[in-house]
């Protein structure tokens, strides 16, 4: 019974804080919306007004078709040295998505609406238009999003530092068993990473929507006091390039067609590229060579430049690129008969 009478004086505590944030925020609220907006009766909320004037908090009553309750001006928890942009800012380092993801979503609401009912109405003002103006969505338009049933437990294991066993899925469809200490969670282009040390040593990189199976263990690990996330995860990336792009590839694009070997291989390396290449020739085109991860990849990347692109080395990938040409012609160098029959009856 104690237990749960201090449940519910912490669920009454944080409702009426989230009362006085709101009151804080938005100024004049109706207690009808007040009821809205933390899911309560009205009668609730009337009692919750009353438990806050009791405390000393000013809390007044405007009567009449626009009323509604209201904080005396002035009467606020203010966040002194928080500029303007600082403020701004806040808004878009917090990801709604992401945070619903890791079970964050109440948390991340909670805590914007704090900030806002702190910050001075300057400040207040800019976050408000930020929030209102910007919004993040991470993952591209033609890809769809990873499924993570077991990022849930990567997270626990994660916060509580507890050891997790999980069944993963390689490259080549191949499973193993793997025994990982996280120590970090990076969303990189709507895709979840998680980094962990492993059994044998060292530091792993995981795609979390390839884990199969994950039970957090019992215990605990240490997690060393020095490791920097973000700077890891610059190595990592920089290194990944590099082990990816062993091979090249030189090819000739049609002129003004630059803006779309940037789309299709990476702006980055179409760059560097350009900027090493010489002159067009007679017809505008441009020799460049440019790194490749495998001849399979590059085949499948630049078969959508069509025409607009052509392999002169290495021979396997030029090959690739004839072959998908000449069975392209074979596909669809006469019409089908329906379309033939179609274009007779039109004339």
């Amino acid at each position: 019974m104690e237990g749960r009478c201090g449940t519910m004086g912490v669920m009454r505590a944080s409702r009426l804080l989230s009362l006085l944030l709101l009151l804080q925020t938005r100024g004049r609220v109706t207690a009808a919306e007040l009821a809205e907006e933390l899911e309560v009766s009205v009668r609730t909320v009337y009692r919750d007004v009353e438990a806050l004037s009791a405390a000393g908090v000013p809390v007044y009553a405007d009567r009449g078709p626009s009323g509604g309750y209201r904080l005396l001006d002035g009467y606020r928890t203010r966040l002194n040295g928080l500029t303007a942009e600082e403020a701004s800012s806040l808004f878009l380092a917090g990801l709604p998505g992401p945070a619903a993801e890791l079970g964050l979503r109440e948390v991340a609401a909670s805590a914007e609406l704090k900030v806002l009912a702190a910050l001075p109405p300057e400040p207040r003002s800019h976050a408000t238009r930020m929030r209102e103006r910007f919004h993040v969505d991470v993952p591209g338009w033609y890809s769809d999003a990873d499924e993570t049933p077991f990022l849930g437990a990567v997270v626990e294991a994660l916060w509580e530092q507890r050891p997790m066993r999980m069944t993963y899925r390689r490259w080549g469809q191949r499973e193993v068993e793997r025994l990982a200490c996280p120590y970090g969670l990076v969303l990189k282009g709507g895709v979840w990473y998680v980094v962990a040390a492993s059994e044998g040593g060292g530091l792993r990189t995981y795609r979390v929507s390839r884990i199969l199976s994950a039970e957090v263990l019992d215990g605990r690990f240490d997690r060393p006091a020095g490791f920097d996330l973000a700077v890891y995860w610059e190595g990592y990336a920089e290194d990944f390039l590099a082990r990816m792009r062993t091979g090249h590839a030189l090819l000739r694009v049609a002129p003004g067609r630059e803006k779309m070997l940037r789309h299709t291989v990476g702006a980055e390396v179409t760059d560097a590229a350009l900027a090493e290449a010489g002159p067009p020739d007679e017809r505008g085109w441009t020799v460049v060579r440019l790194p490749i991860e495998s001849v399979r990849h590059a085949h499948w990347l630049l078969l959508r430049m069509g025409a607009d692109v052509e392999v002169l080395e290495p021979a396997g990938l030029r090959a690739r690129m004839a072959a998908t040409a000449a069975g392209l012609v074979e596909l669809y160098g006469s019409p089908v008969d329906g379309g033939a029959c179609e274009e007779s009856a039109g004339g």
